[in-house]
């Protein structure tokens, strides 16, 4: 038996969302810096190499996480505080700063767990926030 007694593995949220990979294509043709730079972090900007799939996923986590939180946008947090960028072995990595950093300490939240599926024109991506 494993002893976890020294952690806090409690999960404290989930949260799973679908966005439209073409949505967000639309947006980024129509308001290409305003929708860009309002949305997503230079690292997630940078890393997307202009793929609608790869925004339209990190679009889902932003949102997977907020619903984790059961907050949705507010008490001042913004969209770029939220930034999932991957790994060199290809796995996501969320992390969180600002209003939103502030948020999740103040619940407990040790670790964001995500994943990330694309598929038949939609991103999927699915949150669990646990203690830690």
């Amino acid at each position: 038996m494993i002893n976890r007694s020294h952690r806090d593995d409690r999960i404290l949220g989930v949260g799973i969302d679908l966005v439209s990979i073409d949505r967000i294509k639309k947006l980024c043709v129509r308001y290409p810096e305003r929708f860009l730079h309002r949305v997503f972090s230079p690292g997630e900007i940078n890393e997307s190499r202009g793929k609608y799939a790869y925004l339209a996923g990190r679009f889902a986590v932003k949102e997977s996480v907020l619903k984790a939180m059961g907050t949705g946008l507010s008490n001042g947090m913004r969209w770029t505080e939220i930034e999932t960028i991957t790994l060199p072995n290809g796995l996501p990595e969320t992390r969180c700063t600002g209003q939103t950093a502030n948020h999740m300490e103040f619940r407990g939240v040790g670790e964001i767990w995500v994943s990330i599926s694309h598929d038949m024109g939609s991103a999927t991506a699915f949150v669990v926030l646990t203690g830690g």
